[in-house]
């Protein structure tokens, strides 16, 4: 359990967390970017020849 004064970060310390979330933010979207043009590739025209 916190007590009532809570964590207190240096201003250092709130720097370097809002690059990591930056960072980890960053790499999120381009592993959604990379499956999604995977995906694309891979699928290519054979899309629109699936019967309906």
């Amino acid at each position: 359990m916190m007590n009532e004064d809570g964590i207190r970060l240096t201003p250092e310390q709130r720097r370097l967390r809002k690059a990591r979330s930056i960072a980890i933010a960053l790499a999120l979207a381009g592993m959604v970017a990379l499956i999604y043009w995977v995906t694309i590739v891979r699928l290519g025209a054979n899309v629109l020849n699936r019967p309906l």
